[in-house]
């Protein structure tokens, strides 16, 4: 049964950041995965370099746009082939065979009747390559999505009929319950395509980088548009409309994306393979961003943490088990290089190396690095039975992408370790005459070992793979069925030394980068009460001293005007009874005017971070509830003095 498992394409205007290497570790982990248990896996990724923001960056830079696109999607190859990352097939929107099958994919859709050509006239994000309709802006002129100012355009282009494929859409995703990963990001899909879709633009003929139309359409000042190009991609990379030599491993069994480009993937590109007549892709999975302070990265805002510079201080194979330890999958997670830190001092360092360290010492002291298992069922059949009972759960988390539980659930191994070398004294059994039972202890723990470092090996498999050569046996398909289906435990063995895996890590190895550089890792003030404020747990749940970070307060509006040229904000000043009254601007002009608001009182959150909107500073946000009849805000049952804590 083959598996086929991609990451985005991503894109080619600026370097790797820790985000891009968030996805393709978790690509890379599943396709290991795949491999270990003997399945044929194809595993894709690349770089995609069409579209005018390339055009734009290229001219910016003052190269050509082929040399530009060259240049950064050299460097996302170079720094996955640094890391390990054992793609199949690294694809690059500019391949010829690639725009082969772009152009195909057109000439079938265009022979079906799904493209036509018209006009578009609408609001336009450069930067998102993307067009809004009036209703989706945010006061009628920003994206929705980034928030930078549209453009209206108007220009002949070719539309691909969309709407004809919302209800089958909404028949899949009701049929399909895990099309989308994890199912909290489903339904903002299913609103999206309930609200009613719009025929998609689908070429441009106010930029030149890009897919040409194909010879038989007939029509040379079009260029395909950017989303249709790279979407594609998945096919292309089989042979879809050249080859077709790796059509077989079609449809994907997943495509990792992050959640700002979900809804291309789980609208747009199933639509097109309808009118393709190809199958869907089995699941699509969402992840959250990698924030720092709160906020996505970016270039522009100057908090980029570069992955280059953090594996080479502290290892890549330490970073893959961070940030596939650290955040469950869909959520956002905040870099901490203090979090980071500890989980490499205490359970990469205490947990699995001193456990290997440990046998390592006692075997060479009792038995001349001899180890057997001859007696482990007889002495530690609990044990064993224990750790049968993890090692028969991990496949499941893996399955619904939950590597933080799968790496939880597999750190009791090492707990089980470590718990019976204490409970069982081999040192004192050693001293009272009874050895054959030091040595199944001994021996019981390098099982747990050799049976962690096989399910370890898909997230840190150079690291396994010495945990093996120490135990004396490969990690392989072979070795998987062996020692977890067939629950054997390891032959005679002579155990070898090896340095520390893990030295402890006792000051933060990164520093400031230059400006003008991606910034990296800084040491956090109060990390440890900063870890467990921002900690995710499973069912999103937040601890009491979560909740009272946030502080919330009666205020009294004491001033209320409209903001010009704004349908949606009013400007406050609200008293919260501070020296002077906070200014907050809310979007609630739909729903209340200035008179109804002066000399009410309303709740605030106030310990946000100011910001700006139109212009304005806003210095607070107020708790309002909205549904189909509308907004209402929050406000206290009774008069409060302004202040008071809400609490």
């Amino acid at each position: 049964m083959s598996k086929y498992i991609t990451t985005p394409i991503y894109y080619v205007n600026g370097e790797a950041h820790i985000g891009h290497a968030y996805t393709t570790f978790i690509a890379d982990t599943l396709a290991r995965y795949e491999r270990l248990k003997g399945e044929d896996t194809f595993f894709l990724t690349g770089t995609d370099e069409h579209g005018q923001k390339i055009e734009e960056s290229a001219e910016k830079a003052g190269k050509p746009t082929q040399e530009f696109a060259d240049e950064i999607s050299a460097t996302f190859k170079n720094l996955w082939d640094e890391f390990d990352i054992s793609y199949d097939k690294f694809i690059r929107t500019t391949d010829e065979d690639h725009m082969k099958g772009v152009q195909k994919a057109f000439e079938v859709m265009f022979a079906k009747g799904d493209i036509y050509k018209d006009f578009y006239e609408g609001h336009y994000c450069v930067s998102c390559e993307t067009f809004f309709p009036q209703t989706q802006l945010v006061d009628g002129e920003f994206c929705p999505d980034c928030g930078r100012t549209t453009s209206v355009v108007k220009e002949e282009s070719y539309f691909f009929k969309l709407s004809k494929y919302e209800d089958k859409l909404l028949e899949h995703y009701a049929n399909n319950p895990d099309f989308i990963m994890p199912r909290s990001r489903a339904n903002e899909v299913i609103n999206f395509v309930k609200g009613g879709l719009h025929d998609l633009s689908v070429t441009r003929t106010s930029f030149s980088w890009g897919v040409k139309m194909p010879k038989s359409i007939g029509d040379d000042k079009h260029v395909m548009y950017v989303w249709l190009d790279a979407l594609l991609n998945y096919i292309t990379a089989l042979g879809y409309g050249s080859s077709e030599e790796l059509m077989n491993y079609w449809p994907a069994d997943i495509h990792f994306v992050g959640k700002d480009i979900l809804r291309f993937h789980a609208i747009y590109w199933p639509a097109f393979l309808m009118s393709l007549d190809l199958p869907l892709p089995k699941h699509i999975g969402a992840h959250g961003w990698w924030t720092r302070d709160g906020e996505k990265m970016s270039k522009s805002k100057g908090n980029v943490v570069s992955p280059k510079e953090v594996a080479d201080a502290y290892g890549v194979e330490n970073l893959r088990y961070f940030m596939l330890r650290e955040v469950p999958f869909g959520q956002d997670g905040d870099f901490s290089q203090r979090a980071f830190i500890d989980r490499i001092n205490s359970e990469l360092s205490n947990d699995l190396g001193n456990l290997l360290n440990r046998i390592i010492g006692m075997s060479g002291k009792y038995s001349d690095f001899e180890i057997d298992s001859v007696d482990v069922e007889k002495y530690h059949a609990k044990e064993i039975q224990k750790m049968n009972i993890v090692l028969d759960s991990l496949d499941a988390f893996l399955e619904n992408l939950q590597t933080h539980r799968y790496l939880e659930e597999l750190w009791k191994l090492f707990s089980i370790g470590n718990g019976v070398i204490q409970e069982c004294e081999p040192w004192v059994k050693m001293k009272n005459g009874q050895k054959d039972e030091a040595l199944a202890t001994v021996a019981v723990v390098a099982n747990i070992l050799a049976k962690a470092a096989i399910m370890l090996h898909p997230i840190m498999p150079n690291t396994t793979n010495i945990i093996a050569d120490a135990l004396n046996f490969e990690i392989n398909t072979a070795s998987y069925k062996e020692m977890i289906l067939e629950k054997k435990l390891l032959k005679l063995f002579n155990i070898k030394k090896v340095p520390p895996l893990f030295p402890r890590v006792e000051e933060p190895l990164m520093q400031e980068a230059p400006k003008g550089e991606p910034e990296t890792i800084k040491e956090e003030q109060n990390s440890k009460n900063k870890e467990k404020e921002t900690k995710k747990e499973d069912d999103n749940l937040i601890g009491i001293g979560q909740f009272f970070e946030t502080s919330l307060k009666i205020g009294t509006v004491v001033a209320a005007e409209e903001v010009p040229k704004s349908k949606k904000l009013l400007k406050l000043q609200v008293d919260l009874g501070e020296e002077t009254p906070r200014q907050v601007v809310a979007g609630i002009k739909e729903f209340y005017s200035p008179d109804d608001l002066l000399n009410t009182q309303v709740c605030v959150v106030a310990n946000l971070k100011p910001a700006k909107l139109m212009g304005m500073m806003s210095e607070g946000m107020l708790l309002a509830a909205k549904d189909e009849d509308g907004l209402c805000l929050i406000r206290p049952q009774k008069p409060k003095k302004a202040g008071t804590p809400i609490g």
